[in-house]
C-alpha cells in the first residue's frame, strides 16, 4: 500500500514538473515577442497596410457579386496576420539552441513534447492576439457586423493559430540557420496563403473551364488554408447559404467542411511537430 502510494506520489510529480515545463515555456514565448516592440508592429503593421491598400487599389477590379474587395480581403488578413505571426514566432527554436537554452531544457527531467506544447501554446496565444486585436479594428469601423458569427470565427481563428505554430515548429526543429528558416518558409508561407482564397477567389468548375483553371480549383481547393479563411468568409462576411439558391461568383466551401478540414489539418500538424521534436539533432548536443 506505501509503495503504491510513493508510485502515485512520483507520477504527480513528473506530471506536474512537464506542466510546469510547459506554463514556463508559454510565458516565456509571450513575454519574449512582447518586448520586442518592432516585432509587434511589424506582425499587426503589415497585414492592416495591405488591407487598406489594396481594398482601395482592387475596389474597381474585383469581381465578387455583392462584396467590395476590402470585405472580401478581410478574413485573408486575418490569415496573414495569424500565419505570419505564428510560424515566425518559432524562429525562437533556433535561436534558443544557439544560445544554449534549448539544450538545458532538453536534459530537464521532463519529456520533449513539453518543449513542442510550450512552443505551440506560446506562438498561438500570440498569433491569436494579434488576430483578435485586428478584429476588434474591423468591428470598431464597422467592416465587421456584431453577430454570433464572431464566436465562431474566434474559436476556428484559435484552431487555426495553434495548427499553424505547430507548422512552423516542424519546419524550424531540424534547423540550426535562420536564413535557411526564412527561405524555407517564404517557399512555404506565401503559396500556402495566396493559394487559399485569401487575396483572389477561387475559381468555380465550370463545364467549358480550360486545364489551367480546372488545375488551379483543385490545388487551391486541396490547401487547408482553404477551409480556413472560407470559415472565416462564412461567419464574418454576408455569403448566401447553400439553401438560398442564389449562386455565388466563386467556390467556397461549407462551413461543416470547413471546421472538419480545419481540425484535420490542426491534428496532423501537431503530429508532424510531435515527431519532429522527438528526433535528436546535430544541434542538440552543442
Amino acid at each position: 500500500m506505501t509503495n503504491s502510494s510513493r508510485l502515485t506520489d512520483s507520477e504527480t510529480a513528473t506530471h506536474g514538473d512537464a506542466l510546469a515545463c510547459v506554463g514556463m515555456l508559454t510565458k516565456r514565448e509571450w513575454v519574449r515577442f512582447f518586448r520586442q516592440r518592432n516585432r509587434v508592429i511589424g506582425a499587426l503593421g503589415q497585414p492592416i497596410l495591405f488591407w487598406l491598400l489594396f481594398g482601395t487599389g482592387m475596389h474597381s477590379a474585383f469581381r465578387g457579386g455583392d462584396q467590395d474587395f476590402m470585405t472580401y480581403y478581410l478574413p485573408g488578413t486575418l490569415a496573414l496576420i495569424l500565419l505570419f505571426t505564428a510560424i515566425f514566432t518559432t524562429i525562437s527554436i533556433i535561436e534558443d539552441r544557439r544560445e544554449g537554452f534549448l539544450q538545458n531544457v532538453l536534459v530537464a527531467p521532463v519529456p520533449r513534447w513539453t518543449i513542442a506544447a510550450g512552443k505551440i501554446l506560446g506562438g498561438a496565444a500570440i498569433a491569436w492576439a494579434q488576430a483578435m486585436l485586428f478584429l476588434i479594428l474591423a468591428c470598431a469601423v464597422g467592416s465587421v457586423a456584431l453577430t454570433w458569427g464572431l464566436a465562431g470565427a474566434v474559436a476556428l481563428m484559435a484552431l487555426a493559430a495553434v495548427a499553424l505554430t505547430a507548422l512552423g515548429v516542424f519546419f524550424a526543429w531540424p534547423m540550426d540557420s535562420t536564413q535557411g528558416f526564412h527561405a524555407i518558409m517564404n517557399l512555404v508561407l506565401m503559396p500556402l496563403w495566396l493559394l487559399s482564397g485569401a487575396f483572389f477567389p477561387i475559381p468555380a468548375p465550370q463545364a467549358e473551364a480550360g486545364v489551367g483553371q480546372i488545375v488551379m480549383h483543385w490545388v487551391m481547393r486541396c490547401n487547408p488554408m482553404s477551409y480556413v479563411i472560407g470559415g472565416l468568409r462564412r461567419m464574418l462576411c454576408e455569403v448566401p447559404s447553400s439553401s438560398s439558391g442564389e449562386a455565388l461568383p466563386f467556390w467556397l466551401p461549407g462551413l461543416t467542411v470547413c471546421w472538419l478540414v480545419s481540425a484535420a489539418f490542426l491534428v496532423a500538424t501537431l503530429v508532424a511537430a510531435w515527431r519532429s521534436v522527438s528526433r535528436p539533432v546535430q544541434g542538440d548536443l552543442r
